[in-house]
């Protein structure tokens, strides 16, 4: 059965189909690749692009907006974390089932709460506006009734027992969310900026065929090389590989952050060696490079510090999304377009020579702020208490070609 015809079924008729599921031979591996992997991937990429592009509107205050890169190394953690979480909740429900006299069972255990994310991870989508994100919870809500209904057919609790069984697992689940959370603040993400103006008016233009649009191509890329990694798994799953759906399943997971051809983030003393010496008054004062990540979701990152005579200082950070390339192709998607004039300053979103550009100047202090995307990959991000030609005048230090000559390095062909 489709993806797409499983969640609906889930969705519209659960009672029948908790049935079909129990029945259903599955793995660990396959349930991830096939289901899960793909639909909790919704929320974090809607998310990212809501946070960064659209932004959030507060009434007589202003727009919060994530920089580009808070708020894609936010989307990634919130999905890895996510995956996770799917599993530790599973792994309760299992744990608990003797309690509320139910059978134990792993595989089932993980039926039960990635079917009943379903509602959640779809609604997701409207994390595109972040006013809407409220609804998001409305969904959760009924996955509740979901967890009520699934918990007695595959883990053969009592149905008289059934609503404590689902009150515990839901307790433990919102405790789990909050450790992830917990976790996830501690590394430093989930402070938007402080707004310059009043809320924002946007404009987004259609991403247009895909023949026609690099990043819709490289979607379906992905599309394909998850559908690839799906029947690899189905390949191992009936040969009894563990180990075999497990590759699989990090195979599908990497082609999904990598917009379907994983790629290895360039060498960071690569990226260092990128950094101009000066620009105008400022000279390079400091530098530093560091490559880092997990399994196949690298990144590599090189930044300096610039200085003048007067005390001023700039900072420029050259990042290779690397095995995360994918969402970098999804910001490219979206194409939005803004600019916006304040008392404050500006806000300008669209494209320069074909390459995304977000630039922000509050003339408090004065702050600017310029970033672009080069090749889908590649994020420059110049910064300073100073005037934005000052800004602009070190992000042009860096060699674009160079970086778009770059593009296929390390690129995994599957």
């Amino acid at each position: 059965m489709s993806l797409i015809e499983r969640a609906k079924n889930i969705l519209l008729t659960p009672r029948t189909e908790w049935q079909k599921i129990a029945a259903e031979p599955a793995s660990v591996g396959g349930l991830y690749g096939s289901y899960i992997i793909p639909l909790a991937a919704i929320g974090p990429i809607c998310t990212f692009i809501g946070i960064t592009l659209v932004g959030v509107s507060v009434p007589f205050v202003g727009t919060y907006r994530f920089p580009l890169m808070a708020g894609l190394t936010s989307a990634i953690l919130s999905y890895v974390f996510g995956l996770i979480g799917v599993f530790v909740v599973a792994l309760i429900t299992d744990f608990l089932a003797p309690t509320f006299g139910g059978q134990k069972n792993q595989v089932q255990a993980l039926k039960v709460a990635a079917y009943a994310y379903t509602p959640a991870w779809i609604a997701g989508a409207l994390h595109l506006l972040p006013m809407l994100g409220v609804l998001v919870l409305l969904a959760s809500l009924y996955g509740l009734y979901l967890l009520y209904l699934g918990l007695p057919v595959l883990m053969k609790s009592p149905v008289d027992k059934a609503v404590g069984y689902t009150a515990v697992v839901v307790i433990c689940a919102i405790i789990v969310a909050v450790v992830l959370g917990v976790i996830t603040a501690a590394i430093g993400i989930g402070r938007p900026p402080m707004p310059t103006g009043s809320p924002l008016s946007m404009r987004g233009t259609g991403p247009g065929s895909p023949d026609a649009n690099p990043a819709l191509q490289a979607l379906q890329q992905m599309g394909d090389q998850m559908q690839a990694a799906n029947k690899k798994m189905e390949a191992a799953k009936a040969s009894g590989d563990q180990q075999a759906q497990a590759a699989a399943a990090a195979e599908a997971m990497s082609a999904l952050l990598g917009g379907g051809a994983p790629a290895d983030p360039v060498d960071a003393a690569v990226l260092k060696a990128m950094l101009p010496d000066s620009a105008g008054t400022f000279r390079r004062t400091g530098v530093e490079s560091e490559k880092s990540g997990m399994g196949g979701m690298m990144m590599s990152k090189a930044q300096a510090t610039y200085g003048d005579d007067q005390g001023r200082s700039l900072q420029l950070v050259i990042t290779d999304m690397g095995g995360m390339k994918g969402l970098g192709a999804v910001a490219s998607w979206a194409n939005v377009e803004q600019d916006k004039q304040t008392d404050f300053g500006y806000e300008r979103i669209g494209k320069v020579d074909g390459r995304p550009v977000h630039e922000t100047f509050n003339k408090n202090g004065p702050r600017s702020e310029y970033s672009v995307l080069v090749a889908s990959r590649f994020l420059i991000d110049a910064s300073g208490n100073q005037e934005m030609n000052a800004v602009r005048q070190l992000a042009a230090g860096v060699d674009l070609g160079k970086l778009e000559a770059m593009k296929g390095v390390g690129v995994k062909q599957q």
